[in-house]
């Protein structure tokens, strides 16, 4: 099968052209094929931009255990619309994501259910190094420092010690102190608002774990990812650290604020909390000038009823993998950043973070893993319309401009003009390391 895209701005490894793009069954063939070459279909994309597909490194869909919120479906469909081709899932699903059977039977589960290509990080406790030390196909350990996730909280620092000098993949982290967390909660009476949410989950929570991490990161000589940054504090920290170190970003923590209690209540309670618009511009700052290297989710949908339930009982977390490249262009489109930013940040980074093989560019022999974009494109986002189970989203009645018209796996088209073809399949991805 070959698809020849015409006529598109194709946005390139430091360059953006005005090139056909030739797709031969699930790879890239050739830039600017010449002209006479024959496909078996030929899409005229004049007046859109081709970029890389999407890769969202950090989800929760909820597979199993959970899955009245979402599951491998429900939220690979949503990351078609939205233009993600890879995702990457936490392991805190019910069971944990903590044994080589548990993994080996998401990636068992995913490969019958999701449209768009998957992989699923391998928890840790504080108990199951030899899990970790043999884990393969996964690309990452994850740690969740200080948050309160029953047999996956890792608190204790000899663990985290062997954690860190034991095993070889990379380690990724939640960080917020779970000492702080808590003397905080008890000092509130445990909380009456959702604002309330972030002053037990403040800055100094969140900052004490990183710094936690990323000493034992850079003591051990180890790769470490740190997740949803939130506070202006960890990116001036950041920009300390050595190469070993890398971090990400949210929409919510880019776009909402403390001052959005008021309006949207527990529908942007999150963990980390969202912060103030000090650190929404310093966060920017830091995507901006390099300390920050990638945008992602951190999808973790929960009903509308559930969430609607008074504090603290409202669980915490949003979904987002449907909207976030549009709100990224959006953007663009306000001048806060260029298309080029958004696909480093969003394809090209996260690929060379997790070592996918494959992914992240638009280059002969990678992955066909391709988004069309029509930067001018306006819709708003509408609760009846989500893809995701849970269907609601915090940026309900926002409307965008630039949104992904065309989403190709591995070469075959998995979205279209609001349609989403169930018999696309992706697949395992794997590493280059």
């Amino acid at each position: 099968m070959k698809t020849l895209i015409r006529n598109a701005s194709v946005v390139l490894p430091g360059s953006i052209e005005n090139i056909d793009v030739l797709i031969e069954n699930d790879s890239i063939a050739l830039l600017n094929p010449p002209p006479e070459i024959s496909a078996d279909e030929v899409v005229d994309a004049s007046g859109l931009w081709l970029i890389p597909g999407v890769i969202d490194d950090q989800v929760h869909f909820r597979d199993p255990g959970l899955t009245h919120k979402e599951d491998l479906t429900t939220g690979s469909r949503a990351c078609a619309k939205g233009g993600i081709t890879t995702f990457l899932e936490m392991p805190n699903t019910k069971p944990t994501t903590t044994t080589l059977e548990a993994l080996e039977q998401k990636l068992a589960v995913a490969a019958e259910k999701c449209c768009v290509n998957f992989g699923f990080y391998i928890g840790a406790t504080p108990d199951n190094i030899q899990v970790l030390k043999t884990a393969q196909r996964t690309p990452g350990i994850k740690i969740f420092i200080g948050s309160s996730t029953g047999s996956l909280l890792v608190d204790d620092q000899s663990a985290l010690e062997r954690i860190f000098a034991e095993t070889s993949l990379p380690i990724c982290a939640h960080c917020e102190d779970e000492s702080t967390v808590r003397a905080n909660s008890e000092r509130l009476g445990g909380g009456k608002t959702w604002a309330d949410h972030s002053q037990i989950r403040d800055h100094q929570a969140a900052i004490i774990a990183t710094r936690r991490a990323v000493e034992l990161a850079e003591r051990h000589r180890h790769r470490f990812h740190v997740l949803h940054v939130s506070t202006a504090q960890e990116v001036e920290f950041l920009r300390t650290t050595s190469d070993l170190i890398t971090a990400e970003a949210c929409p919510h923590h880019l776009l909402f604020s403390i001052e959005d209690y008021d309006r949207l209540g527990s529908l942007v309670q999150m963990n980390p909390s969202i912060k103030t618009t000090a650190d929404n511009e310093a966060l920017w700052q830091g995507l901006l000038d390099g300390t920050i290297d990638l945008v992602a989710t951190d999808h973790a949908p929960h009903t509308l009823e559930e969430k609607r339930q008074p504090y603290p009982k409202s669980p915490s977390g949003l979904p987002a993998v449907e909207n976030s490249l549009a709100l990224m262009l959006n953007e663009v489109n306000r001048g806060r950043c260029t298309l080029q930013q958004v696909v480093a940040w969003m394809c090209a980074a996260p690929a060379k973070v997790w070592n996918l093989h494959g992914k992240g560019r638009i280059q002969p022999g990678y992955d066909a893993d391709l988004v069309l974009v029509d930067l001018n494109r306006k819709e708003t986002i509408l609760n009846e319309q989500q893809v995701t189970k849970s269907g609601w989203s915090p940026w309900h009645g926002v409307t965008l401009t630039g949104w992904p018209v065309r989403t190709w796996v591995l070469g075959q088209t998995v979205f279209q003009d609001g349609r989403i073809f169930d018999d696309v399949r992706g697949r395992e991805v794997t590493f280059d390391r």
